[in-house]
């Protein structure tokens, strides 16, 4: 037995987020940014597992809220000149109300379009070009066709192909590695030796990707209580050990 699976496509990338934001009730002055950023990216692998192309400001924009979710887990907030705390959600959030006024205005753009084109009174779009489809008499057009013609329409179609065919195509990729199975591998690994060194944890990862996933997990880790880390000598090491239940108490 077999099922088609069916998901919305979305005209851009904040076009997607408005919809999770109206879907779940959520305040666009204070996102959840981890929660929209999960639903972001399980949508962008929906798209993946039915070979439906991804669009660049798609993936850029995955990679904003990636880049936010990270600087919400900093321990150290970014202060203005004035000293005051600066929310890394602002610049999405300003994007979202200028999509979403725009988004409001356009609606009501098209529908005046669409009820313009019907009237009769500055002629009806629709009539004419039905009008001039039957006013059009193929074969006579075929009798004046010559070899230069002919070229030219050829060489406008050749031109089409390979302006086509130099179009960047975009593919994503999916990384082997996710935040909560990066956890589960640093408490296990800290389990296992009470005290591991970051750099050791780079061993076993080597690659970028699995730096930037394990530093992410570190923090994460940091965040919920569950490890500490202490500084190394010439702090360009620090070492990381499991926080014991009772000074979380």
């Amino acid at each position: 037995m077999s099922f088609e699976v069916k998901i919305p496509l979305f005209e851009g990338p904040f076009d997607l987020l408005l919809f999770f934001i109206e879907r779940d009730e959520l305040d666009i002055y204070d996102i959840p940014i981890s929660q929209i950023t999960a639903n972001f990216l399980e949508y962008l692998k929906e798209l993946e597992k039915l070979n439906i192309e991804v669009a660049s400001e798609f993936i850029l924009v995955a990679a904003k809220l990636m880049r936010i979710k990270s600087k919400m887990l900093l321990p150290r907030p970014q202060l203005d000149e004035d000293g005051n705390e600066i929310d890394p959600r602002d610049e999405l959030v300003q994007h979202l109300l200028e999509y979403k006024k725009y988004k409001s205005v356009l609606t009501e753009l098209i529908s005046m379009e669409s009820d313009m084109l019907l009237r009769e009174k500055r002629g009806n779009v629709f009539k004419e070009l039905k009008k001039l489809s039957e006013t059009v008499n193929v074969e006579s057009e075929l009798q004046n066709v010559d070899l230069y013609k002919l070229l030219k329409v050829y060489q406008r179609v050749l031109k089409r192909y390979e302006l086509e065919a130099e179009k960047p195509t975009h593919h994503v990729v999916q990384y082997p590695y996710t935040i909560s199975e990066q956890k589960d591998f640093i408490i296990s690994k800290v389990n296992e030796k009470q005290k591991l060194s970051f750099t050791q944890i780079i061993e076993y990862n080597p690659e970028k990707i699995g730096f930037i996933y394990n530093f992410l997990a570190i923090l994460e880790l940091l965040q919920l209580q569950q490890i500490a880390i202490r500084i190394g000598e010439g702090y360009n090491n620090f070492w990381i050990e499991r926080l014991e239940k009772e000074l979380v108490d």
